[in-house]
């Protein structure tokens, strides 16, 4: 079965908790229909996330967020093929972010611009790494 991954990141928009908890309903349910899985990393200045699956879902998934209001500045980092999951388990994992992640600050300076796409698959990688990890 051919496999992509995208991981893009976006501003929130109104970011709350109950924002949040209506973006991850709503992905888990959809993602699971569409044979999606992946991980959402999330705090007030940043969503950065990982999809992977099928790449007509996949694309799909993407360009929907693309126009929800609920993102602002949505960048895609990475669009690769795969040959296996690194979220096979995570309809969607959220995860808030890590002090191993870039800081507010850094963000802010454009430190996801600069980074290069393994730096970017690295941060999923450590983040799927952990969750085997239980």
């Amino acid at each position: 079965m051919d496999l992509i991954q995208v991981i893009y990141s976006s501003r929130p928009f109104g970011f709350d908790q109950g924002v949040l908890n209506a973006i991850l309903v709503q992905s888990r349910r959809n993602n699971a229909a569409f044979g999606i899985t992946g991980a959402l990393i999330c705090r007030a200045d940043l969503y950065l996330q990982l999809l992977e699956g099928p790449p007509a879902a996949v694309d799909a998934a993407y360009q929907r967020i693309a126009v929800d209001s609920r993102h602002a500045d949505v960048t895609l980092h990475v669009r690769k093929t795969v040959t296996e999951r690194l979220f096979g388990a995570w309809a969607m994992r959220d995860d808030p972010a890590r002090s191993w992640l870039w800081t507010q600050g850094e963000i802010a300076d454009g430190a996801l611009s600069r980074a290069s796409d393994a730096d970017i698959v690295a941060v999923f990688t450590r983040l799927a790494a952990e969750a085997a990890a239980g």
